[in-house]
């Protein structure tokens, strides 16, 4: 079996699939009688990362796999294929998610002490149905609280492949800018809205599309 070969079916099954893929899933994609060394869909895969150096596609590793999405630097005009308007969260809810990400596990009452105002239950319940943030246990003490934690689709949606990629508290400067000072533009762009709600301003998150949602041709649907 080629280097060629291996290579076009691991840029194809990332392509494809619509989601990260690691390394050993995508060789056991293989036949299993000629099924490829994990070093050597490794090293396809650092061969596609290189080719697509100063091209508008990017090879990402995340928590999940790889995946090819679209380059910051194009992501502008690639976003305009989708008509949607980009979904809106609170200050308050990036402050809990800021939160979760930074001081996990942690309880509902403990992000309530930090913040010095009580959590609507609606943010934890977006935050669940995003599944960015999950229920990992509870707190050993009266009334048992819920710890919650981030997870790998958190990682995942924000571009990042472990928790230490995250920028130090430091670097954090304003949550309003969550996605610029947590470094996530290789996935998303962070935009201020104009309409305010009783947590304050809403932040919009645009999501850039991975390259496999991208049309394949002007006829093609913009899913």
């Amino acid at each position: 079996m080629s280097e060629s070969y291996v290579k076009n079916v691991v840029e194809a099954a990332l392509l494809a699939a619509g989601r990260p893929l690691p390394a050993i899933e995508i060789r056991e994609l293989f036949d299993e009688f000629e099924r490829p060394e994990l070093a050597a869909i490794e090293a396809a895969l650092a061969q596609l990362g290189a080719e697509y150096e100063g091209r508008g596609i990017e090879l990402k590793e995340v928590a999940s796999g790889f995946r090819i999405q679209v380059r910051e630097a194009v992501s502008g005009p690639v976003s305009r294929l989708w008509q949607e308007r980009p979904a809106k969260y609170s200050r308050a809810l990036l402050e809990t998610l800021a939160l979760v990400a930074y001081r996990q596990p942690i309880t509902r009452g403990e992000i309530e002490d930090i913040r010095g105002v009580q959590v609507n239950p609606n943010i934890i319940r977006t935050l669940q149905e995003r599944d960015w943030v999950r229920v990992i246990g509870h707190r050993d003490v009266p009334g048992r609280p819920e710890l919650l934690a981030t997870t790998r689709q958190f990682l995942d949606y924000f571009g990042l492949k472990s928790l230490d990629d995250l920028p130090t508290l430091a670097q954090l400067k304003d949550v309003e800018s969550l996605g610029v000072q947590l470094e996530l533009g290789q996935e998303l762009t962070l935009e201020a809205a104009e309409a305010q709600d009783p947590d304050g301003g809403t932040i919009e998150l645009e999501a850039v599309p991975a390259a496999a949602d991208v049309p394949a041709s002007p006829d093609a649907p913009a899913g």
